[in-house]
């Protein structure tokens, strides 16, 4: 049995994505059900997995269901400590713990003011006191973390830790709102804008293309502020210069031009996930590699 963990909209669901880390930044492996915010209510669609209510919820391979990010990781840190998702130091470990429980618990003006939305941008997004609050205080924390360990990388604690998963939702949010932060700030969440994973989880998102209209806000349109994409669409047909999906290994039946070459995928999501960011998928790269 391998281990099944429940999410919502890839481009929405913030704590969805610091489940989906957990298992990618780590090397571990899951299957992924998706509940879709459109079709019902949450509670209604994991009924099947009692007593949970809410994404991420993890079925573990043993059958025991996990309805809290917070015990997802600490389960996955115990069953899993090769994989290395808290930092193997004493003083590194206690430090990304408490990070990772005061964002598990906090920071409610900047949840509620600005909800991730990983297909959109806004420039001119009001601070208000709040906000600014929670602003001063994400970056009290991440200073004391780089302040107390000087980690050698962008990560707070060293190696990317727990602590990391969790805040990227936050970095998305203080990206995609182009809220006020310190130059060290703005470096750790340009960090995670890179990270590959984040993008993988962001192209998806776009791939997907769920809309739901009640996380917009009424603010001037920017530029996603990440990296800048490789250029690609889709196309209607071959050739392709490859036979097999990239990701899959069946036969091609959709197509895209991705910096000047058409490759072809199994179904219109993989097209869709490739084209959204070319250069956030390994699977790629040997397609690519001519560029």
């Amino acid at each position: 049995m391998t281990y099944e963990l429940f999410i919502g909209s890839r481009a929405y669901s913030s704590w969805s994505l610091r489940g989906w880390l957990l298992f990618e930044r780590f090397g571990l492996t899951c299957k992924v059900r998706k509940v879709d915010f459109l079709e019902a209510g949450v509670a209604e669609q994991l009924e099947a997995v009692p007593p949970a209510r809410t994404v991420p919820t993890l079925r573990m391979t043993d059958g025991t269901i996990l309805w809290d990010s917070l015990a997802i990781a600490e389960e996955l840190a115990s069953r899993h400590p090769e994989a290395g998702h808290w930092p193997s130091d004493p003083t590194a470990r206690a430090i990304a713990r408490c990070l990772a429980a005061e964002m598990h618990s906090g920071f409610t003006a900047l949840r509620s003011q600005c909800p991730m939305n990983l297909q959109a941008a806004y420039s001119e997004a009001p601070v208000r006191g709040d906000l600014q609050a929670d602003l001063d205080r994400i970056e009290q924390i991440w200073d004391h973390a780089r302040t107390s360990l000087r980690p050698k990388g962008p990560w707070l604690c060293g190696d990317y830790s727990i602590a990391d998963a969790f805040f990227a939702p936050v970095a998305a949010r203080i990206a995609g709102y182009g809220l006020p932060v310190s130059e060290a700030g703005q470096a750790y969440v340009a960090a995670h804008l890179a990270d590959p994973a984040f993008r993988r989880w962001r192209a998806m998102g776009i791939a997907e293309g769920t809309d739901l209209p009640w996380y917009d806000r009424d603010y001037p349109l920017a530029d996603w502020p990440g990296p800048e994409p490789i250029p690609a669409r889709a196309v209607d047909a071959g050739p392709s210069i490859n036979e097999t999906c990239p990701y899959s290994g069946d036969p091609v039946t959709d197509y895209a031009e991705i910096a000047g070459r058409v490759i072809g995928f199994c179904n219109p999501f993989c097209r869709d996930k490739s084209v959204a960011d070319p250069a956030a998928w390994p699977q790629l790269a040997p397609l690519i590699k001519t560029m």
